[in-house]
């Protein structure tokens, strides 16, 4: 098994606002409701750009998602729907849609998605524990080409304890890491695994620092030949995983510096813009 590490430092979210802004956006969309044309719209009335019920009912399990396609030049006006099942499930935009299993703002929300691309198909279902002031978020995936075989077949899952993620970054500089790390993931092929794991601590001058943690191993009678593959390959893996940490530390920064520390109706009312108009919305 071959493994690598690499630390980065990113600012530090604020955790009462982050539970601010997604109750509120839970809030939002749980009185949102199905508009003209599928749309789906605020309680206030103002459509959702680009997102369209194409199947089942607004907010009910199984209800499908999608997309608004663009109109095609010269169909101004126009706006076909497969709505209510019809075709739905045959047509391009259901074949990358969202399927909602579950919305119970309280307890859970979970979403199932299909995309198809380049022969390959990806299943991605994501569950988020608490929604209005978030515990947890759990991810599964499984992908596969269809007739490809075995060789063309994936799984994975990760979960991010949202609860054991706020008792780390809380934790006195000095004190040594969690034991446990707060987010993980396990990808399967039939070649190899792969465990990715990140583990925050606070740094002194308040900000986070945050180990990414990649294991990489061979299955099964091919675990010397991945041993092998490993050692010629561990260069290019620690840089691309090093890039890659760094590349993601320097999108968050920059996010969280264009954060405008809005709360209560002011805050809601700037999600609500970002949902229905995100090119005239300003930075949260």
């Amino acid at each position: 098994m071959a493994r690598f590490a690499h630390t980065v430092t990113v600012a530090a979210l604020d955790r009462g606002w982050f539970e601010e802004a997604a109750g509120a956006l839970v809030d939002l969309l749980d009185a949102s409701r199905e508009g003209p044309g599928g749309s789906v719209v605020l309680a206030d009335g103002r459509a959702l750009e680009g997102l369209r019920l194409l199947k089942g009912r607004h907010l009910r399990p199984g209800a499908r998602y999608g997309e608004v396609p663009a109109e095609p030049e010269g169909a101004a006006g126009e706006f076909p729907v497969e709505h209510a099942g019809a075709g739905a499930g045959d047509s391009p935009a259901a074949a990358q849609a969202v399927v909602l299993r579950a919305w119970r703002p309280s307890h859970s929300v979970e979403v199932e998605s299909l995309v198809v691309e380049d022969g390959m198909s990806l299943k991605v279902g994501v569950r988020l524990r608490e929604p209005r002031r978030p515990r947890a978020v759990e991810l599964s995936l499984s992908g596969h080409k269809p007739g490809g075989g075995s060789l063309y077949r994936f799984s994975g899952r990760g979960k991010a304890d949202l609860a054991a993620w706020w008792a780390a970054v809380g934790r006195l500089p000095s004190a040594p890491p969690a034991a446990r790390a707060p987010v993980s993931g396990r990808a399967v092929h039939r070649l190899a695994q792969a465990r990715l794991t990140l583990t925050p601590r606070p740094a002194e001058d308040g900000s986070w620092l945050i180990t990414v943690a990649l294991s990489v191993r061979g299955r099964w009678l091919l675990r010397p030949v991945g041993a092998v593959v490993l050692f010629f390959a561990r260069g290019p893996v620690e840089r691309g995983l090093r890039e890659a940490a760094e590349s993601a530390a320097a999108e968050w920064n920059t996010a969280l510096a264009e954060l405008t520390p809005l709360h209560g109706e002011a805050l809601r009312a700037e999600i609500a813009a970002a949902l229905t108009d995100p090119d005239g919305a300003t930075a949260l």
